[in-house]
């Protein structure tokens, strides 16, 4: 028996980098593999390349992300999170 829940799995890529992401409504909490994005990605290039998805959505802090990143640079990770994210916004 299937569970209803209120999560939202999708996946991202980009060269050598795959990003599982899970969406829950929430207030706008990121984090990968058990990080915060901040601590993840020091760059506020990267956090704001990441968070643009929000922007441009007009999402911004209506859900919270979790997501498992492997494989590639913390610039292809950081893509592949933001690929993850749009996709499941779009699943939405």
């Amino acid at each position: 028996m299937a569970i209803n829940t209120n999560e939202i799995l999708a996946t991202g890529r980009r060269k050598c980098a795959v990003a599982r992401v899970r969406l829950v409504t929430g207030s706008g909490k990121i984090t990968v593999n058990g990080k915060e994005m901040t601590e993840y990605f020091p760059s506020e290039s990267l956090q704001g390349y990441v968070t643009q998805v929000f922007s441009v959505s007009e999402t911004t802090d209506k859900f919270d992300i979790a997501a498992r990143i492997d494989g590639g640079g913390t610039a292809g990770q950081a893509d592949a999170l933001r690929h993850g994210i749009a996709r499941a916004l779009l699943q939405y």
